[in-house]
């Protein structure tokens, strides 16, 4: 086999495609990635990068797998560390926070829920769907585990505070870039320890 066309170095190029794809769409969302610019950025012409994935629309759905990876990374590898309880859940939330504030300029992950929201019957619709139902679920969960060993009232309906949770912050994605990072995060913060103590026994 030549080596140009070996699985690893195939793998290789892909994640190479991936991370340019990811800063590109930072800026200008899932939408406005150019396949001229891609290819430009990594060196290759489109149709070396189409070989790779086949449409724009695989490349849509394949940065967004990956992103979700990298996000669910680097919010819930450090936490799952730490007790189950609201310790872990704070530290969820903290890195959520880092994570919005490395990512003023734009999310993907955020921008996709906007670029497809009315979009039915639209592959990229539901997978950004999935993405965001498996998030609400792993903050449901740990909010189960947070009544589990008794940090919050036994009768907390776990979904409705999930929500809030995410309203808030929604809410500093919103204003870190408009208002600045350590505003939003102040008022997130403020927020959060008053909805907590509203839920504790």
């Amino acid at each position: 086999m030549n080596a140009s066309t070996s699985p690893g170095k195939g793998a290789t190029t892909r994640e190479l495609i991936l991370e340019h794809a990811y800063e590109l769409a930072r800026h200008d969302g899932l939408e406005g990635l150019s396949i001229g610019a891609l290819a430009l950025g990594v060196g290759m012409s489109k149709s070396g990068v189409f070989a790779h994935f086949g449409s724009r629309e695989e490349l849509q759905l394949a940065l967004l797998d990956a992103t979700t990876r990298r996000f669910v990374d680097f919010v819930m590898r450090p936490a799952v560390t730490l007790p189950r309880g609201l310790t872990r859940l704070r530290a969820i939330l903290e890195r959520w926070c880092e994570w919005g504030r490395i990512h003023q300029s734009g999310c993907v992950l955020i921008s996709a829920v906007m670029e497809y929201d009315g979009r039915e019957n639209s592959a990229l619709r539901t997978r950004v769907k999935q993405q965001q139902s498996g998030w609400r679920d792993e903050l449901i969960r740990a909010v189960r585990q947070s009544i589990d060993v008794g940090d919050l009232r036994a009768d907390t309906h776990a979904e409705q505070l999930a929500f809030e949770i995410y309203a808030l912050l929604l809410a500093l994605h919103h204003d870190a870039s408009l208002f600045g990072f350590d505003d939003a995060h102040r008022h997130t913060w403020a927020a959060l320890d008053r909805l907590f103590a509203s839920y504790q026994p």
